[in-house]
């Protein structure tokens, strides 16, 4: 870990499905990948109670959160055979149905890209303090916990 540069994981608002498109574009001339993986969070409308959640607004101790993520990659990276490995969290508000986690993950094998993404979504589920307000219809709202 010593020596590589933290990056910053966070997209503000929702992520969209173009910079997902071009992200995994950008890989195409990396012909020692075989296969890419990825995993796509999306804002569900949970309902809580009478009330059915309509957005989460996404905070973060950014510095702290962007170190936990690069521990989490570089982890990966000493546990699976990756080529690649990116991760990108929402910060302030993102409405149901949109994207707010986006983990791409490349290999020369599919089943390391399947391992290796689930260990690092997980992972950030369990360690990086990124926290969600979510936010109701009538503009109410309440802390979410990560189940």
């Amino acid at each position: 870990m010593k020596g590589k540069k933290i990056k910053n994981s966070f997209v503000q608002g929702p992520i969209s499905a173009t910079f997902i498109g071009e992200s995994i574009a950008k890989h195409q001339a990396k012909t020692t990948i075989g296969a890419h993986d990825i995993f796509l969070g999306q804002i569900r409308a949970d309902k809580v109670g009478d009330k059915t959640v309509s957005a989460i607004e996404y905070t973060a101790h950014e510095e702290m959160a962007n170190k936990k993520f690069h521990e989490i990659r570089e982890e990966a990276f000493e546990k699976f055979d990756l080529t690649c490995s990116h991760i990108y969290h929402s910060l302030g508000k993102v409405k149901a149905g949109e994207l707010c986690l986006f983990v791409f993950v490349s290999s020369s094998h599919r089943k390391e890209a399947f391992r290796a993404k689930e260990f690092i979504v997980e992972e950030i589920k369990k360690h990086v303090p990124v926290f969600g307000k979510e936010i109701f219809g009538d503009d109410s709202h309440q802390w979410k916990v990560n189940s």
